[in-house]
Formats: C-alpha cells, sequence, structure tokens
C-alpha cells in the first residue's frame, strides 16, 4: 500500500452541453489521507467519478496504482438487494457452501478463489461497523439510510483496496457510525481521497487538496490547519490591500501635485517669456518643450497611478469574501425564560413504535434555550421535531406553542415556492418591509443585483438554504422558535459557515437534530436531550 497513488496529468471534462468543469487539471495524490474540499458545484464528485473511471474525460489521462475502491455519495443499490448482494459475496458465499457440502463444480472453485474465509472477513467487517447483528440475506428495503451507506463501506473494505474514494461518507450516519468510520479513516496505510463537508472527519486528514477555479492548492495538516493558513492568507491580503490603497491615494496626491506644479511652472514661464521680449519662434520653442517635460512627467505619475490601482485589484481580489454573510437580527429575541412550547402527556408514533412510553412527554422550551437533540439514526428525531412545531398532531397529550412564531426548517429544504423568484418569496414572508429594505437583507444573504430574481428552483443547495434563511429569520412576525433537522447535510463547508452565522445571529431559541458535533460547538447549544428507547432525557455534550 506505500506506493498506491492517483495521478490526472493534463485531465479536461465537459458535460455534454460542452459546460467545462475541468480544464487541464494534473493533480498527485500521495498515499496516505487527503481530503478534497470546495464549493458545491466545483466538480468534486465529478473528480472521483473521472478516477473511479464512472466517467471519460474528454482529455488527458488518469492513473490509478493499486486496487481501487470507491464509496459514491448516492449509493446505486435496490431495495430488494440482499447484504450478501451489495458486499457482492452472495456467489463466492453460495459457491463455497456448495464445495462444503460435497456438490462443488470447476465454476464454484474459480468463484471461491482464494477467499476460503470470506464468511469470516465479511462479518469482521460488518462488526467493524457496527452491522453485526445484519442476516446476510436481510434485504436493502428494511435497512435505515445510515446502514445503507455503513454497508456500502463494508463493501469496498472487503476488496482490499490500496486506493480508496470515498465521497460524502458520513451523510446519514449517526454519531456512532460516524465514529467507527473515523476509526476506519485513522487506521488507513494505503491512499485514501476524502471528499466531505464533515470538519471532525476532515480533521483526521494528512493533507488538504482545495479546488479554487479549477486549480488545486494544497496545504498539509488537518482541516483545522487549513482553516488557519487561509485566515493567514486572508489577513496578510487584507494587510495588502490597506497599503496598495494607501499607495494609490499617494500616487493620485503626487499626480495632482505634479500637474499643478507643471501648472505654475507655464504660467511663470509665459510671463517670463513675455518679459523677455524674446522671438516668436524661440519663444515658441521654449514653450513646446516646456508642455513636453511637463506631459512626460503626467505619464509618469499617471503610469505610477495606473501600477498601484492594479495592485490594489490584485490585492483586492485575493481578500474577496464574496461568501460571508454579515447579520444582526434583533427582531427574533426572546425575553428569557419566556416559554415558546409546552408539552405535557405527549404520545406519538414512529415507524409503527410508539414514541414516549409511560405518561408521555413531558417538555418545556424556554427563550432563548439552543438545544441539540441527539439520538441513533430511528429513534424519532424527526417526529418529535414535527409534534414540536405542531407539523404533526399528537396521538395524545396537549401542546402550547408560540403559534405563528415557529418555523421548521426539514433535510428537504423545501420552506418556498420553487416557482417563484427569491425576491418574490421573500416579500410574501416580509410584505410590510419596504422594497429597497427587502433587497438590503438579500444583498446581505449574497442575493445582489439579478441573483434576487432568480427562480428559487434554479438555486443551488447552498443558495437555496441562504434564500430560505432569509424568509425565515425576518419574517413577520419573526420566529422564536426554529426548529431544524439536519440542517448541514448535503450542504458545503462554505454553506454550513453561513448557517452557523445565521444561527449565531439568531436571538430567539432553537432546537436542532444535528450529529455534527463541530457544528453544534460554533452554534453555542447549551442544553443537549438525547431521544433513546422512546425516551427523552436531558444529558451532557457528547465527548
Amino acid at each position: 500500500m506505500p506506493d498506491s497513488y492517483v495521478v490526472t496529468s493534463g485531465l479536461s471534462f465537459s458535460w455534454p452541453d460542452d459546460t467545462p468543469v475541468f480544464e487541464d487539471l494534473s493533480l498527485s495524490v500521495p498515499g496516505g489521507r487527503t481530503g478534497l474540499v470546495a464549493a458545491n458545484g466545483t466538480g468534486k464528485s465529478t473528480l472521483l467519478k473521472l478516477v473511479a473511471g464512472e466517467l471519460r474525460p474528454t482529455g488527458g489521462s488518469v492513473t490509478v496504482e493499486g486496487v481501487l475502491g470507491y464509496l459514491p455519495q448516492h449509493l446505486p443499490f435496490a431495495q430488494q438487494q440482499t447484504v450478501a448482494q451489495v458486499l457482492e459475496v452472495d456467489r463466492v458465499i453460495e459457491a463455497l457452501h456448495a464445495i462444503e457440502a460435497g456438490e462443488g463444480d470447476e465454476g464454484d472453485f474459480a468463484a471461491v478463489g482464494n477467499d476460503w474465509d470470506i464468511e469470516e472477513r465479511t462479518r469482521a467487517e460488518l462488526d467493524r461497523l457496527g452491522l453485526g447483528e445484519l442476516a446476510l440475506d436481510r434485504r436493502l428495503g428494511t435497512l435505515s439510510g445510515g446502514q445503507v451507506v455503513s454497508l456500502g463501506l463494508a463493501a469496498q473494505l472487503l476488496k482490499r483496496p490500496d486506493v480508496l474514494l470515498l465521497d460524502e461518507p458520513t451523510n446519514n450516519l449517526d454519531r456512532p457510525a460516524r465514529e467507527r468510520l473515523i476509526g476506519v479513516v485513522r487506521s488507513w496505510t494505503g491512499c485514501l481521497l476524502v471528499v466531505s463537508h464533515d470538519r471532525a472527519l476532515l480533521d483526521e486528514m494528512d493533507r488538504i487538496a482545495a479546488v479554487d477555479h479549477g486549480e488545486i492548492r494544497w496545504y498539509g495538516g488537518t482541516y483545522t490547519e487549513y482553516e488557519a493558513a487561509v485566515r493567514a492568507e486572508r489577513e496578510v491580503a487584507e494587510r495588502q490591500v490597506r497599503q496598495a490603497g494607501q499607495d494609490v491615494k499617494r500616487q493620485k496626491r503626487e499626480l495632482q501635485q505634479a500637474r499643478e506644479r507643471a501648472a505654475r511652472r507655464a504660467s511663470t514661464a509665459s510671463r517670463n517669456l513675455a518679459d523677455a521680449g524674446l522671438a516668436r519662434i524661440v519663444a515658441g520653442n521654449l514653450k513646446r518643450d516646456a508642455q513636453v517635460s511637463a506631459a512626460r512627467s503626467d505619464e509618469v505619475h499617471a503610469s505610477r497611478v495606473g501600477s498601484a490601482q492594479a495592485r490594489l485589484d490584485e490585492a483586492s481580489k485575493a481578500a474577496r469574501q464574496d461568501d460571508h454573510i454579515m447579520l444582526e437580527l434583533p427582531g427574533t429575541k426572546v425575553p428569557g425564560g419566556r416559554t415558546v412550547f409546552h408539552g405535557e402527556g405527549l404520545r406519538a408514533a414512529y415507524d409503527g413504535r410508539p414514541l414516549f412510553a409511560g405518561e408521555g412527554l413531558a417538555l418545556d422550551i424556554r427563550g432563548p434555550e439552543r438545544i441539540a437533540l441527539v439520538g441513533a439514526n430511528g429513534a424519532g428525531k424527526s417526529t418529535l421535531l414535527r409534534l414540536v412545531g405542531g407539523y404533526q398532531q399528537p396521538d395524545s397529550g396537549t401542546a402550547t406553542r408560540a403559534e405563528g412564531r415557529v418555523a421548521y426548517l426539514s433535510q428537504r429544504l423545501d420552506l418556498l415556492d420553487p416557482g417563484a423568484t427569491v425576491a418574490g418569496n421573500f416579500a410574501a414572508f416580509a410584505p410590510a418591509l419596504p422594497e429597497a429594505e427587502r433587497m438590503n437583507v438579500l444583498a446581505r444573504f449574497l442575493f445582489r443585483g439579478a441573483r434576487a430574481h432568480l427562480p428559487v428552483g434554479v438555486l443551488s443547495g447552498g443558495e437555496l438554504l441562504r434564500a430560505t434563511l432569509a424568509c425565515i429569520l425576518f419574517a413577520e412576525p419573526a420566529p422564536q422558535l426554529l426548529l431544524l433537522d439536519e440542517p448541514t447535510n448535503n450542504l458545503d463547508l462554505v454553506s454550513v459557515g453561513q448557517l452557523e452565522t445565521a444561527l449565531t445571529a439568531y436571538q430567539g431559541a432553537f432546537m436542532v437534530v444535528s450529529h455534527d458535533d463541530r457544528f453544534l460547538t460554533e452554534i453555542k447549544v447549551n442544553r443537549w436531550l438525547r431521544l433513546a428507547g422512546g425516551r427523552l432525557t436531558e444529558t451532557g455534550a457528547p465527548r
């Protein structure tokens, strides 16, 4: 495994409509753990598909040294497939059993090859990923989304790959499954290339490769170290902007002063020539010489101004933070201690199983609490959010809430009208806000100019998140309780940062379901609730 690697040389790829994704991309991924980061839509998943051979480049080449394993973001499994079929061990195990029963033929021996320990390796890999209870004949339709992802990873590990590609491998994983995945990554000794928005996973990397305008920039170390390096680069760039701006002002001032001196000299020279009584041709020559000298001086200073302005433009380009949002949300403030939800004796069912057994759920949420709701996949967390928000009625019990002041952000981000524009949706949520002020608010959410008039249906995931946040947080009346269900799923790291900024500025109460510990830390969660076995209990922050 130490010699395993991935190399692309002059790699180019365009979609069938000729939209370019990569042009002449050369990349060398050595052994060890590499994290590939960039905004959504920049081609990270496409690059993995090109390396895996699922897409053909329009130019250049891809070289993979070693056996390849690839876990795509969207797994191509059918509901009726069995665990053994997904693991691609069904034929080998069938042949092994035939041989053990004395009924094997040449085809069975060929199918087994050197995999005489396949059943033991399969069970060991399933145990390693928390799937030890799964029978090999169990259908995928009976598994949770997180179990399917872990099963897909197990299938790749059984190939004993030298090179492993993982595309958003933590999507749909609960906390225990994420920790097992991180355990696999920590122990990896081959070449690993990971696309992920999970900062805890990226902090296990040996290096970060950042895709920037079709080029790769390398940073040694973890994602946290990458963030520090980018911040340092930005600080340098901002300092250069200030220095370049000062230089432009100085050069413009010197240009103006030079022009004023030239004008004074010309005026004085004209008077002196008149007083000297020189011949007209001599006076004309002297005047032209003075004008040429003044023009030459003006050109020199103008050139200096132009050079200084170019340096300012270049420094401004390097320092630009087009992805940063700035928010103040005083309208969302909830007085401390005000109850925004009270539930008593609530009972409901999830997937045919009762939630909140015994006396039912008793829960109070007061402003401005910042609550994290945790628990294993399938525990009923999304059901609880819908109960709190009034989007699902309980089987029994009573609930009171700040009616009209509760907002629910589902995993699907389906709150807005896809046929209306961003500005149109925002106007529907904040009709009393003057249009000019609405446009200013949308600009703070990075919808400037024509982008504010795009239909919601054509927005990227990050843009849809920003549009939804703008509508929710500036709604009339502003929400006093926010409910968020896995809000970072499928978001790139830039969008996650924007969500963190918005929730940090929000002054009401919120309850969020998330397995992303870094995200929960950044939004300053101060109350933790765990849902397990149909019961809700107070707990501390996970360690």
